[in-house]
């Protein structure tokens, strides 16, 4: 792209994008300050950011179906056991481990979807799960352990829900985030009463569902029109570096040198398949178009 091209709206959609990432990134940081019940903390931050979404969106839909309900369960699921996977493990294990998210979309699109496998999938997926065997040679502690294999299973979840915003495209995908913290912040109502957080405790969840959910999911509704698929799917990446950064920086928490190789592999496969199915697509693209099709 030449710089010219780059239009005010663009700039300020990338500016966007790169401040939502930053957003996300201190999810891990802010997790571990708090003294809570992780699915009391989920709950909270999700009550929070619902009500910050739904004073941006308006008026939410009440038209509800299968796929709105499963869209929301999902999303519940993700963002659950992604803090308790924080709680359990390193916050570098459980946002690595996360961000294999692309790789199940593959499997579950070729699965449900119907959707065509192909062979840099494949080259891709087996790669990828090289890697994350890299995070249980490390020595963990039971809880270390449990907190990898949620974080595997939230990023599945996220897969999931990716797959049907997917099938929901005419639908606004900030109005199923919107319910998806609805559901969070029901399903963890009864471990909020269990204690209560200290004050420390809860400038931290404040600071996750103002910041880290809700006004990041914002940003990045407005910012998503604006920017190429690519761009949408790379400058997230600022999140898993600088997530456990923030961690060392402030908790002193570090993972482990297998970890560190492993999730540095991880990252850097997924984003080069990013790249090359972006720029496939804008081959394929150009042939049509001097095809005439």
């Amino acid at each position: 792209m030449n710089i010219t091209d780059i239009t005010p709206r663009k700039s300020l959609a990338l500016s966007l994008l790169a401040v939502t990432a930053v957003f996300w990134s201190l999810g891990g940081l802010l997790v571990k300050l708090v003294d809570w019940n992780p699915i009391a903390i989920a709950g909270a931050r999700s009550l929070i950011a619902a009500l910050l979404i739904l004073f941006f969106i308006k008026k939410p839909s009440f038209k509800f179906s299968f796929l709105k309900f499963a869209s929301a369960f999902v999303y519940a699921a993700q963002v659950i056991l992604f803090v308790y996977a924080t709680k359990l493990t390193t916050a570098a294990n459980a946002i690595t481990l996360q961000y294999t998210a692309p790789i199940y979309v593959a499997v579950f699109g070729a699965l449900f979807l119907k959707e065509k496998v192909r062979w840099y999938d494949i080259i891709t997926i087996a790669a990828v799960f090289g890697g994350m065997l890299l995070f249980f040679i490390d020595k963990l502690s039971p809880g270390g352990l449990l907190g990898n294999i949620l974080a595997i299973i939230s990023g599945i979840a996220f897969a999931f829900l990716a797959l049907l915003l997917r099938l929901q495209k005419d639908d606004s995908p900030l109005d199923r985030i919107f319910w998806g913290n609805i559901m969070t912040a029901v399903v963890a109502l009864p471990f909020m009463f269990q204690s209560m957080p200290d004050t420390r405790s809860l400038l931290g969840i404040s600071l996750l569902g103002i910041f880290q959910l809700g006004l990041s999911y914002i940003l990045f509704s407005i910012a998503i029109k604006n920017v190429t698929a690519l761009e949408a799917v790379l400058i997230p990446f600022i999140e898993p570096v600088l997530n456990p950064i923030w961690v060392a920086l402030v908790v002193h928490e570090f993972p482990g040198i297998y970890s560190m190789i492993g999730g540095g592999f991880v990252l850097l496969v997924v984003a080069a398949r990013c790249i090359y199915t972006y720029c496939l697509s804008v081959k394929q693209g150009a042939a049509s178009e001097e095809s005439g099709g």
